[in-house]
């Protein structure tokens, strides 16, 4: 469905609304509950660098909570409940168990020019030679399901699967000096071939899913993860969920939900949509009152209008330079600055570059989010020193 106007007035949201209604949608504001109840599962919750993904979870539960238990490493690590896959954009990103198939059906291809967009530069590069990136996807995926019969380093799956894929797979690396499966392709085949990813081991491995349905024959479901992402970072536009999905525009609006389920809002001034069920938590947003050390690639981060996020250009740069992302230090629904660390033995060092002056209370809660993310790295202690950025 197109991306349309609804009839009627259309509400004006201000920044500090959608904010506020972020905090409460992405569960910042820890209400409690089961771990595999938070709602941004339901796009999973990349892992990178690996250990993320906890750090993640427990931003969004109370220390000392059964949840926050529930949400450490090691339990993380039950692959009865939990399931690391590379999933949007080639990420690794830890899922619920049952959401793993389907999230391989909704992250298929719709067309060839759906797959070019998410291959990236490999799929700019088959298009460029007249081939259809789809077969190209669908070619890597039932060759990686063919030779990963068992647990298995990365570089080995790589060259396993370019000595049995077809030849217009692989192509050549200048870092390594060889031939091989491009990463971005492996990447995005690995999950229709139904493989985990275990970031816990040097190098990585990759291990077949138990009981896998093959490689998906057509996309489905794709309008639950669009959904998903308007509920979670709304009020967002069309253009946004492509770039979160690393697909085309085209794509996103052919699994666009029906007008009669979204609301289209006006946030200072940009049209963006929400679905309509959350209209009035978007309204009613209570103000924000959290402190919490993001890891870098938090959900919260992943929203893809970083301007509404941090409205300041050098804020931004310090948020996402070329190189080594930091975390961020969110507090009230602002990024207030940049956060990162350095093992000391058996202590974390936590620096913050402050956007602006802490108060102390603010302070005080940031270095009790440091003893926790401290803890689930395995540090006895944490350490916070700040800095202006």
């Amino acid at each position: 469905m197109s991306a349309a106007r609804t009839t009627g007035a259309v509400p004006e949201v201000t920044r500090a609304q959608a904010l506020a209604y972020r905090v409460v949608a992405q569960q910042l504001d820890r209400p409690g509950g089961d771990v595999a109840d938070l709602s941004v599962l339901d796009l999973g919750v990349q892992d990178s660098p690996p250990g993320s993904a906890a750090a993640s979870l427990a931003a969004r539960t109370a220390a000392g909570s059964e949840e926050a238990e529930a949400a450490t490493p090691e339990r993380l690590d039950d692959a009865r409940r939990w399931v690391t896959v590379w999933a949007v954009r080639g990420a690794p990103h830890l899922l619920r168990r049952r959401d793993v198939r389907p999230m391989a059906l909704a992250t298929w291809p719709a067309d060839a020019d759906d797959a070019a967009a998410r291959l990236a530069g490999y799929g700019q590069g088959v298009r460029k030679r007249s081939g259809d990136a789809l077969a190209a996807l669908r070619s890597a995926a039932e060759a990686m399901a063919a030779v990963v019969g068992e647990r298995m380093a990365k570089g080995d799956a790589s060259g396993a699967v370019t000595r049995h894929g077809p030849d217009d797979l692989a192509e050549y690396c200048r870092s390594c000096g060889t031939v091989h499966i491009s990463d971005q392709l492996m990447r995005l085949a690995a999950l229709p071939a139904g493989l985990a990813v275990d970031q816990s081991t040097t190098p990585l491995t990759l291990r077949p899913i138990p009981n896998w349905d093959g490689v998906p024959e057509a996309q489905a479901g794709a309008s639950h993860l669009v959904r998903a992402y308007l509920r979670l970072h709304g009020p967002a536009t069309p253009k946004e969920v492509a770039a979160y999905l690393q697909t085309t525009q085209a794509a996103v609006k052919a699994a666009w939900p029906d007008a009669d389920e979204l609301a289209e809002v006006s946030v200072d001034g940009r049209t963006a949509w929400v679905p309509a069920d959350r209209l009035d938590a978007l309204r009613d947003a209570p103000e924000p009152e959290v402190v919490r050390l993001l890891p870098r690639s938090d959900p919260w981060l992943m929203g893809r209008d970083r301007e509404l996020l941090v409205p300041e250009a050098a804020h931004r740069k310090a948020l996402w330079p070329v190189l080594g992302f930091p975390g961020a230090v969110l507090v009230d629904g602002e990024v207030a600055g940049t956060w990162r660390t350095r093992a000391s033995g058996k202590r974390l060092d936590v620096t913050v570059s402050c956007f602006r002056p802490l108060t102390k209370p603010e302070t005080a809660a940031i270095e009790d989010e440091a003893a926790r993310i401290a803890a689930l790295r395995g540090h006895a202690e944490a350490t916070v020193s700040t800095t202006d950025a």
